[in-house]
């Protein structure tokens, strides 16, 4: 078992990081890249003509180990119709900027493909002891055959899959940030999937996927560092968040614990979402403001925010794995007040005189 979660990894992490600068060429030639002068964007950071579409490698760095490790069933079949959608989009997003109500349809068409195809939460876990059933609730119909729609399972999933999906990306501006947090995550839920092997043997091919995932982040990190050479663009920051919220979900609905390790990203931006519709703006039209923004404002520099992101997600992640579910819950909120403090200061000295940004 750890041979394979070891190969699975490592197979990954290598098909992105090889094929990630063919993706970089290809992505220049195409025009597929992000030009300040010409692209003018609010939340964006970098300076310079940078080729984006890494997305594509990073997906082919997860499904391309499936056909060696994973036996092809109906909700890996979801699974790959909504990351192939968001990545196909997203291409197009690369040669130009689309509208970002295209991109919201977008991401919920994959989370009902994810969901049409058998992925839902029947359950999540009480804190205060036992389980909040969410199946019992069901429509039955005929379509070219018997079809079952859980209605609570399938609406929390959905909201779930698309919340998640396209708030990722929100903390993606600074190079290394996402690929980074999003490694520490996919291992986590992995390790976390682990514990459940013994009772659902199917649970394995969680641990694999969740370890694909993180390996296929790994493989692109290199190239996404500070100096960034290739950006993962809106399908790969897409398929970031889209990747966790099904994995979270397929470890027996451990959405608590997600949460707990997206704790900064989701705080952040849940923050901006309140914040634009208080100032009258749509939630999913980008602006600049995020905690990331607010760091280089002060001074730090990139490569100090990226790791600033990687160490509070892997010191969220430890408290996961070794914390029962009502530990989690205060250690949550705990957490949470401390990332919200941070925050609201930080929107507080936004008025001080911008530092040259440092490169450490």
């Amino acid at each position: 078992m750890i041979v394979t979660i070891f190969s699975v990894t490592v197979f990954a992490l290598l098909i992105t990081f090889c094929l990630t600068p063919l993706v970089a060429r290809i992505a220049r030639k195409y025009k597929l890249i992000d030009n300040p002068k010409l692209r003018p964007h609010p939340a964006h950071t970098h300076k310079g003509i940078i080729p984006r579409a890494g997305g594509a490698a990073i997906f082919l760095g997860i499904f391309i180990p499936i056909l060696f490790f994973f036996p092809i069933t109906k909700p890996l079949i979801g699974i790959f119709l909504g990351a192939i959608t968001l990545i196909l989009v997203g291409l197009w997003d690369d040669r130009k900027d689309r509208s970002p109500y295209i991109r919201f349809i977008t991401n919920c068409l994959a989370a009902l493909l994810a969901i049409g195809f058998g992925v839902g939460i029947p359950y999540i876990t009480n804190p205060a002891g036992g389980i909040i059933q969410l199946d019992t609730w069901k429509i039955h119909f005929e379509l070219f055959g018997p079809h079952t729609i859980l209605v609570l399972a399938d609406l929390l999933a959905f909201l779930w899959i698309v919340w998640t999906t396209n708030i990722i990306g929100w903390s993606g501006g600074v190079d290394g940030q996402l690929p980074g947090f999003v490694s520490i995550s996919a291992m986590v839920i992995g390790i976390l999937s682990l514990r459940f092997v013994q009772n659902d043997p199917q649970q394995l091919h969680v641990t694999y996927l969740s370890f694909a995932t993180a390996g296929a982040f790994l493989g692109f990190l290199p190239w996404n560092f500070y100096p960034q050479k290739i950006m993962p663009g809106y399908g790969g920051k897409t398929l970031a968040g889209f990747m966790l919220a099904i994995l979270s979900i397929l470890s027996y609905s451990k959405l608590g614990t997600a949460i707990l390790v997206l704790i900064v990203p989701m705080t952040d931006a849940f923050f901006m979402f309140i914040k634009r519709i208080i100032a009258g703006r749509s939630p999913v039209w980008a602006t600049s403001g995020h905690l990331h923004h607010h760091l280089l404002s002060l001074g730090w520099g990139r490569r100090r925010i990226a790791i600033f992101y990687w160490l509070i997600s892997a010191t969220a992640g430890l408290i996961a794995l070794t914390l029962n579910s009502k530990q989690k819950v205060f250690a949550g909120i705990l957490i949470l007040v401390i990332v919200v403090g941070f925050i609201l200061w930080m929107n507080l000295l936004r008025k001080l005189p911008t530092k040259e940004t440092e490169v450490y």
